[in-house]
C-alpha cells in the first residue's frame, strides 16, 4: 500500500470505531533502518508540544501503513519506546492512548504592566471593560477539599440548579428532537432571523401575564442570554465616541461593559430608596439603562413617580429606555410593579429578560423587546454576530413554556426563594442590629443591606473568602467612587442551612 505524506487519513480500527488522525506525519524513506525511531520521534514532539493532547488515541498498529507507510511491527517498537517513558498507555482491547499529564513547554507569562500592542483596538484593554466583566470573579485562596465541601455562595443573580426539573425538559426536549427528526429544519438565508417563531409567540405570552409586557411576537428577538441583548442594543444604538449613556450607580457592571465597549460615554446616575434619580440625568443624553422592578445590586423598587418622571424625560429628550428586568418573574409581597414597556411607551423602551434565573444560565437564551423602528438593524446586528442561538434549544424552551411547565417551576421558585430572602431579613434584623440595615425588597434574588458604622467590607469579604464564602460589597458595584457601604446577599444557591451558617461566619469576622 502506498504511504501517504503529510495528509490527513481516517480508517477504522478493530473494534469498528473511527479513528480521526490529523497530524503532519513524514513516513521515513521505504526501506530504512530508522523507521521507528522516526515514527517514536514524530509522536514523542507531537505529545510534547501539545498537538496530541492527554487521552488522545493513537492509530491501531494495524493501520500503520495507512497512517504512518510502515510496517506494523516498526509502529509497535515506537509505541513501546513511547510507553517506556510514560508518554503512552495501552489498554487492552481499547488501543493506545496518550497519556495524562504531559508536561508542556511553559509559555512565556507576560507581566501585568505592560505597554498596549499596537495591533490590538486599545479599547479592549480598558481596565474598567475587563473589571465589569469580571465582577463576579473572587480571587480563590482556599483549596483544601474540606473547605471546598463548604462553599458557600452568596453572590447575587446565581440559581440553584437543584431545584431545576431536569426530568421534565429532558422529556420536552426529546419530543422536539422527534418532531425535528421528522421534520429537518430547511437550510435558508439567516437574514431576517429573530429566532423560533413559536419561542417569540411562547416569550410574548409568559411576560404579558407574568410581567404584563404587551408585545406580539414580531416584537421579540431572541438572543443568546440578556448580555448579548445588551451588546446587541450597543452596537445598533451607540454612535462611538458621541453617544452618552446613562447608567444607574452602583448597577449592574456586564451591562454597561458592553455600553463601553460600543465606544459609548458613559454617565454614572444615583439610586437611592425610590430607585433611579431621574433629575440627576444628564442633558443631552440618547440612552438611559435601569433595572427599575429590582435594581441590581440595591433591590429597590422604581416608585410610579420616578418611573413617571423617566418616561416623560425620555420623550421630551428623543432618549431611549433599556429596561433590565433580570428576575421580575420573582415577587413575594405588594402590588405587582409593571414594567415600563407598554402599549403607550412601545416606541422608547427596549425590554431584556432572560431565562438564566427562571430556568438556567447554561441555556444560554435570553430576548429583548424593540420597537419596531428599530427591529431590522437589531436582526442585522445578532444575524452578524451568530445567524440565530441553537435551533433544538429554542424549540426545547417554547415547548417548556407552551406546555405550562415554566410557570409551574416559577411558583416553586417564588416559594423556596421567599423562605429564604425571609430567613436572611431576619437575621439580619436580629443578629447584625446596629451595623447592618437590610432594605426592603418585595422581588428578585438578593437582600441588600447598608452598613451603619464605617467598616472595611471589602476586607471583611476577603477574609470570609478564606472560609470558602462569597459575599460583595458595595464597592465592586460602582462605576464612580462608591457613595455608600453595604454588603449584597444573594440567596439564589444558598438553602436555608447554608444562609445560617455564612451568617455565623460573617458574624464571626464583623
Amino acid at each position: 500500500m502506498k504511504p501517504l505524506r503529510r495528509e490527513k487519513a481516517v480508517a477504522s480500527d478493530v473494534e469498528g470505531k473511527s479513528s480521526l488522525f490529523e497530524i503532519a506525519f513524514d513516513p521515513p524513506p521505504r526501506g530504512s533502518r530508522r523507521s521507528a525511531e522516526s515514527v517514536y520521534a514524530q509522536l514523542r514532539a507531537a505529545i510534547l508540544d501539545g498537538r496530541l493532547v492527554p487521552g488522545s488515541k493513537l492509530p491501531v498498529e494495524r493501520q500503520s501503513a495507512v497512517f504512518f507507510g510502515v510496517s506494523r511491527n516498526t509502529v509497535a517498537r515506537a509505541y513501546a519506546k513511547l510507553a517506556i517513558e510514560g508518554l503512552v498507555l495501552s489498554r487492552r482491547g481499547s488501543g493506545t492512548y496518550v497519556a495524562p499529564k504531559q508536561r508542556r513547554p511553559s509559555r512565556e507569562h507576560f507581566p501585568a504592566q505592560r505597554a498596549p500592542d499596537s495591533r490590538l483596538n486599545s479599547l479592549w484593554e480598558r481596565p474598567e471593560l475587563a473589571q465589569a466583566l469580571n465582577f463576579w470573579h473572587d480571587n480563590q485562596r482556599t483549596t483544601s477539599s474540606k473547605a471546598a465541601a463548604a462553599f458557600l455562595d452568596f453572590r447575587p443573580a446565581l440559581v440553584d440548579p437543584r431545584l431545576f426539573p431536569f426530568d421534565i425538559f429532558r422529556r420536552v426536549s426529546a419530543k422536539q428532537l422527534r418532531r425535528m427528526e421528522l421534520k429537518p429544519p430547511a437550510f435558508k438565508s439567516p437574514q431576517g432571523n429573530q429566532g423560533h417563531f413559536p419561542l417569540r409567540t411562547a416569550i410574548a405570552t409568559h411576560i404579558g401575564v407574568s410581567r404584563a409586557v404587551v408585545c406580539e411576537p414580531d416584537d421579540v428577538l431572541v438572543t443568546a442570554g440578556a448580555q448579548q441583548a445588551f451588546d446587541i442594543l450597543a452596537r445598533v444604538l451607540v454612535t462611538p465616541g458621541v453617544t452618552t449613556v446613562a447608567i444607574e450607580d452602583p448597577g449592574y457592571p456586564p451591562m454597561r461593559a458592553a455600553f463601553l465597549a460600543a465606544g459609548a460615554k458613559l454617565v454614572p446616575v444615583p439610586v437611592d430608596a425610590q430607585g433611579l434619580v431621574v433629575d440627576a440625568l444628564p442633558v443631552p443624553v440618547q440612552i438611559v439603562c435601569v433595572c427599575p422592578s429590582h435594581q441590581f445590586p440595591l433591590g429597590v423598587s422604581m416608585s410610579a413617580q420616578r418611573r413617571a418622571a423617566l418616561l416623560d424625560f425620555a420623550r421630551k429628550h428623543g432618549a431611549v429606555i433599556v429596561e433590565d428586568d433580570y428576575d421580575g418573574e420573582f415577587r413575594y409581597d405588594g402590588t405587582p410593579l409593571q414594567a415600563l414597556r407598554s402599549t403607550a411607551t412601545a416606541e422608547d423602551v427596549f425590554y431584556v429578560g432572560t431565562f438564566s434565573k427562571c430556568m438556567l444560565p447554561a441555556l444560554r437564551l435570553g430576548f429583548l423587546v424593540a420597537p419596531q423602528w428599530a427591529m431590522p438593524a437589531l436582526t442585522t446586528a445578532k444575524n452578524c454576530l451568530d445567524w440565530h442561538c441553537p435551533t433544538l434549544t429554542q424549540m426545547a424552551v417554547a415547548g417548556y413554556i407552551a406546555d405550562g411547565h415554566l410557570a409551574q417551576h416559577v411558583r416553586k421558585l417564588r416559594d423556596v426563594y421567599r423562605k429564604r430572602r425571609d430567613l436572611v431579613w431576619e437575621i439580619l434584623r436580629s443578629d447584625f442590629a446596629g451595623e447592618l440595615s437590610p432594605m426592603q425588597s418585595h422581588y428578585g434574588m438578593h437582600v441588600a443591606a447598608f452598613s451603619t458604622l464605617p467598616k472595611r467590607l471589602e476586607r471583611v469579604t476577603a477574609r470570609l473568602l478564606e472560609s470558602n464564602v462569597h459575599l460583595h460589597s458595595f464597592e465592586r458595584y460602582f462605576f464612580g467612587a462608591p457613595t455608600s457601604e453595604g454588603l449584597v446577599f444573594g440567596y439564589g444557591a444558598v438553602d436555608l442551612k447554608d444562609i445560617e451558617q455564612g451568617l455565623k461566619a460573617l458574624r464571626r469576622v464583623l
